[in-house]
């Protein structure tokens, strides 16, 4: 008989950090997608193949210098000491951003690809009855842009969910702090407790593929 016994921990902060880092890409993804989507400036290319990188560079690498931008000698976590005193590096908020990074392009190519779909009629339509710019983006293009929301925030929940390398080298394994569940699976595999480690496997399997059939059936329903 399997012993079910599992330790939740690391499935709630797993759970607690995707929701997190959705909300945050969401936020900060959408102005720079309808930038994208909009903008003819030369520099587009370049900002449209740094925000791909996370899709061809291997995580750990990432990671790698993710931890030294973010150790109390980097760049971003020696201003953070200096202003808090505290550390970025193996806690949760280092974990946020580190899968922030990750996973941006999870969320700015679904949404620059819906609002270039949507093209820039409806939005003169909208000027011509005098509707003013954040009217004309929550009342027309965020309603057309269902599709691209709904793909862009399964997506990268789903993907925060499973990332394994980027959290162990800015997070490490620190229970209850920065054990995640990929991280989690891990180590039960190094020792010998394939029992935990299968239902964990399982169950990850199991949600990616719920999540992917969810996200399939609606955007058949959408488009």
């Amino acid at each position: 008989m399997f012993d079910i016994s599992i330790d939740w921990t690391p499935i709630a902060l797993s759970l607690r950090l995707a929701t997190v880092t959705t909300l945050v890409l969401l936020f900060l993804g959408t102005p720079l997608a309808w930038w994208l989507a909009h903008t003819s400036c030369w520099c587009k290319t370049l900002i449209e193949a740094i925000v791909a990188l996370p899709l061809v560079l291997p995580p750990t690498v990432l990671g790698f210098y993710l931890l030294l931008t973010l150790g109390p000698h980097g760049l971003v976590g020696g201003l953070w000491l200096s202003l808090t005193g505290g550390h970025l590096a193996f806690t949760f908020t280092g974990l946020v951003i580190g899968s922030v990074m990750f996973s941006l392009p999870f969320v700015v190519h679904p949404l620059q690809n819906a609002f270039q779909t949507i093209g820039k009629r409806p939005l003169e339509v909208a000027a011509t009855l005098r509707a003013a710019p954040l009217d004309r983006f929550f009342t027309v293009v965020v309603p057309l842009a269902r599709p691209g929301f709904l793909t862009a925030t399964i997506l990268t929940f789903a993907h925060t969910i499973g990332e394994f390398g980027v959290v162990l080298m800015i997070g490490g394994s620190i229970p209850g702090k920065t054990q995640v569940l990929s991280i989690s699976i891990y180590e039960q595999v190094e020792r010998l407790e394939f029992q935990q480690a299968h239902w964990l496997a399982g169950a990850l399997l199991l949600f990616s593929f719920l999540i992917l059939l969810t996200l399939y059936s609606i955007n058949k329903r959408l488009y």
